[in-house]
């Protein structure tokens, strides 16, 4: 199954391994803000990931200003070959300052619901849990000073501001999620 743009995003229920941002189990309604939420499937060894930290940490502050909930997903977490993304060492980077809840996705079944295939890749849902724009944040995410385009604060405004998105999916740009099976 894909889930695409118009669809009801797939229900999880996932172990959040920050001590100290949301519950310790965490599921789709707990995330939802009163206008949507934002998921992005994350990790901490990638390079696009880590070149995009202070972007998605700024995103996450804007959304809870704005009524969007926000997490971040690691699918990387059970995969023996990836010790750099387990549960573990989320939750020690989560207790060095991440400001959203980081849920475990160990058997990689919500990644594999939601179609996630990078990392970072994003999600914006509305209000009613329908995927309104999946894809990359922008178009550099090592650098984001050579960054032309910024396609996730575009949806980001464009859905609150009530307009239509006017590019509802863009291509992810990352490390591919590490499959385990």
């Amino acid at each position: 199954m894909v889930f695409d743009i118009g669809q009801n995003a797939p229900p999880f229920h996932l172990p959040n391994a920050h001590p100290n941002v949301g519950a310790h189990e965490m599921n789709l309604d707990d995330v939802m803000g009163e206008n949507g939420a934002i998921v992005v499937f994350s990790c901490l060894h990638c390079p696009y990931v880590v070149g995009s930290v202070e972007r998605i940490e700024a995103l996450a502050a804007r959304s809870k200003e704005v009524g969007l909930g926000f997490v971040a997903i690691n699918s990387n977490a059970g995969n023996p070959n990836y010790a750099s993304d387990s549960a573990e060492r989320t939750r020690d980077a989560c207790m060095k300052g991440i400001g959203y809840p980081f849920l475990i996705d160990e058997e990689q079944t919500v990644a594999a619901e939601w179609g996630a295939e990078r990392t970072p890749e994003f999600y914006l849902i509305n209000e009613n849990k329908v995927l309104i724009y999946r894809g990359r944040y922008d178009d550099s995410p090592t650098n984001p000073t050579h960054a032309t385009t910024s396609e996730m604060e575009d949806a980001v405004n464009q859905y609150l501001n009530g307009e239509l998105i006017q590019k509802p999916q863009t291509d992810s740009i990352g490390c591919s999620i590490k499959w385990v099976f």
